[in-house]
């Protein structure tokens, strides 16, 4: 993914990135890629020196492609799959087919969010895409540089930093289904030394799922984000950052519909059973930097907040399959974390011949969720984590234009778990603890085949640490679960074409994972059960960009996984899972195409002359199955998104439809004895007119 020349403009006012400002015309070829800096290890360098895959995502495609929360980039991202059940509590997210069966806790996460160097886990996966320069999908273990338990990858995001000059935007968004949108932002210099950014957006839609009893959408979905930044540059030398970002998201309901979906998929629950689903998200950073002559000093103190509001139900029509009965069973998690982070390293310059980077990182997480059904049953429980970490990574240039990366990291981790449950005619208190310390890294070899082509090799070994059981309803539930191991192979190639129009990338890949986790369910119940098991995945894959010219722009990515479970678990709740069975939720064959057209218009009414903008994304998925024992399938679809605009100086004018087939497909789906299913049916087809407005 790049940004499209047609929207160089764009991002230079938006993003304050410097792009070279080119003629577009219809004729002109003079169109070049343009250079990717990342900080993928924590440090920045070019693309083509990351000795492993990474998929860019900028700000341009985010916008043009609706991607409005994180959970949706990673959707659009061949060879990762999301999980969820439309709460805003709830991705399980896998790369490559690696990463949890089924979530045992909300620290079980097999690949970490890294927010402007806060890590983070992937249950806030909802979060809005504000303001943000660009997003870094690292695919493998992750463990030696972003931290424990990023066994499948990390999703390294970077928002919008202040800048000197005076800039800004304003994007106003809406559409069928109640789809609105407010979103603005702006900075600029406060003196000499000072810089602020603020950007803020509202939106928000009708749940696409009816309530059969009143024949409205089920809930009202709506969040709000807001994010100000503060920096401070005394010398050119030294920097200091504060940002501090609040986001909320209401009736964000986790919902079960009865398999097969009617037209409109319905449910049948009380009026405002669900509407009251909240969650707060708040994250506050403090990032300084000193560069000195030979390296840079980076310091990043952080603190994560979060309170959760969960309200769920079994609707009438999906307990009478299931109980015999049509009764309405309510349920609700509420919970909330406090995380404090500091990570201090050192790294090398960008352009330095010897890359290297070293640090040391300190974490501390205090964690409630408690549990209640309208039984009156409750489950209140309490999770302590402490970890610190020692860690470092080494790319040094050998003879003949190879380079040899090595990098590891040493973790002490210790975990506190108490509880009380109260079960009708009964109270249970239970206390654990569990320690660990354990090693991550990676070692790569690279080769700089010609001055266009990069080859490189890797193994790495990831680890997401054990713990206990979030949904634990009585003592034996939450017997600690062993830690998941995973050993990971790949080899790949970097090529970029000399005169700057085309760049290809395409990896081979190999994971072996001891002990991956499963969360087992008993419908019956509501007793849970963690167990482990373990799996394999193989595969390929292809990314390329081509600035074909004429205006025309092609940017495509195909992948091809292979995943399975390995061996027999037996006794799990929920049904028995084979040796041979595919790992969920994993398609064989995953890609995505996106054709994007400019063209200056010459005539046009008034005298003005606008610039087309256009770009078309087409999304496959192929079919896989939905849950461990492989009891029924997801379906293959084809989803297409359109977006296209008119721009009059620094104003735009545009259309946009998501999911233009009206394709049907699903978000999740689980099997219970009787031949009954439920799931989580995807949007349909979604039409929409927006402006937006640079100063």
């Amino acid at each position: 993914m790049r940004y499209s020349n047609r929207r160089r403009r764009i991002a230079s006012a938006i993003l304050g990135v410097s792009l070279p400002l080119q003629g577009v015309a219809a004729s002109s070829d003079a169109v070049q890629l343009d250079t990717l800096t990342v900080t993928s290890r924590l440090s920045e360098e070019s693309l083509a020196e990351v000795p492993f895959s990474v998929d860019v995502i900028d700000a341009s495609t985010i916008e043009e492609q609706r991607l409005l929360d994180l959970g949706e980039v990673l959707r659009q991202t061949p060879g990762v799959d999301v999980n969820s059940w439309g709460g805003a509590n709830d991705a399980n997210i896998r790369i490559r087919g690696v990463g949890s069966l089924y979530q045992v806790s909300a620290e079980d996460t097999s690949v970490v969010i890294n927010l402007d160097g806060v890590p983070m886990s992937s249950r806030h996966a909802a979060m809005a895409t504000l303001d943000v320069e660009r997003i870094e999908v690292l695919k493998g273990p992750q463990g030696t540089l972003f931290g424990r338990n990023s066994e499948a990858g990390a999703l390294n995001v970077r928002s919008r930093r202040p800048s000197r000059e005076a800039e800004g935007y304003v994007r106003i968004e809406g559409g069928e289904a109640g789809q609105q949108l407010q979103e603005a932002a702006f900075g600029g210099a406060l003196s000499e030394q000072w810089m602020a950014r603020v950007a803020i957006r509202h939106e928000g839609g009708d749940n696409w799922i009816e309530n059969q009893r009143t024949g409205d959408p089920l809930t009202y979905e709506r969040s709000f984000a807001a994010r100000a930044s503060l920096l401070w540059e005394p010398t050119a030398e030294t920097s200091l950052l504060l940002i501090s970002e609040r986001q909320q998201r209401d009736g964000a309901a986790p919902v079960m519909v009865l398999r097969p979906y009617g037209d409109p998929p319905l449910v049948d629950l009380s009026p405002e059973s669900i509407d009251d689903n909240r969650k707060v998200v708040e994250r506050h950073s403090l990032e300084f930097n000193h560069q000195l002559d030979w390296g840079r000093l980076t310091a990043i103190t952080s603190l994560t907040n979060a309170d959760i509001d969960i309200h769920k139900a079994y609707g009438t029509r999906v307990s009478e399959k299931m109980f015999g009965a049509p009764i309405e069973i309510r349920a609700q998690d509420i919970g909330d974390e406090r995380v404090f982070n500091q990570d201090l390293r050192l790294s090398s310059l960008p352009g330095a011949e010897v890359f290297w980077v070293a640090g040391l990182n300190l974490s501390r997480s205090e964690r409630t969720w408690d549990s209640s059904i309208m039984q009156g049953t409750q489950y209140d429980r309490r999770f302590d984590t402490h970890g610190e970490a020692i860690y470092g990574e080494l790319t040094y240039p050998l003879a003949d234009a190879w380079k040899l990366t090595a990098g590891w990291r040493h973790t002490w981790e210790e975990k506190r778990y108490g509880a009380t449950y109260r079960n009708p005619g009964s109270v249970s208190v239970d206390r654990r603890r569990l320690s660990d310390s354990y090693d991550t890294g990676r070692l790569a070899l690279s080769h700089t085949l010609s001055e266009s082509t990069n080859l490189y090799a890797v193994a790495a070994r990831g680890y997401k640490s054990g713990g206990f059981n979030d949904f634990a309803t009585q003592i034996a539930d939450s017997e600690p679960y062993r830690a998941a191991t995973v050993d990971s192979l790949e080899i790949g190639f970097k090529h970029h074409a000399l005169d700057g129009r085309f760049d290809l990338s395409g990896a081979l890949f190999y994971n072996r994972v001891a002990d991956d986790h499963l969360l087992g369910f008993d419908y019956l119940t509501m007793a849970t059960q963690a167990v482990n098991a373990d799996t394999e995945s193989k595969g390929a894959e292809l990314e390329g960009n081509w600035r074909i010219g004429a205006g025309l722009s092609l940017s495509a990515g195909l992948s091809y996984t292979d995943a399975t479970i390995t061996e027999d678990v037996l006794g799990v709740q929920g049904g028995r899972v084979e040796a041979g069975n595919g790992v969920p939720d994993v398609a064989h064959w995953s890609g995505l195409v996106s054709l994007s057209w400019q063209r200056a218009i010459a005539s046009f009414p008034g005298g003005a002359a606008p610039l087309l903008n256009a770009r078309l994304t087409h999304r496959y998925v192929g079919e896989r199955p939905a849950d461990p024992q492989n009891r029924i399938d997801l379906e293959a679809y084809h989803k297409l998104d359109l977006r296209l605009g008119l721009m009059f100086d620094d104003t735009e004018f545009y259309v946009w439809g998501d999911n233009l087939l009206d394709t049907d497909y699903e978000h999740y789906a689980y099997a219970v004895p009787g031949d009954i299913s439920f799931g989580l049916p995807a949007q349909g087809r979604v039409l929409g007119l927006g402006v937006s407005h640079l100063f």
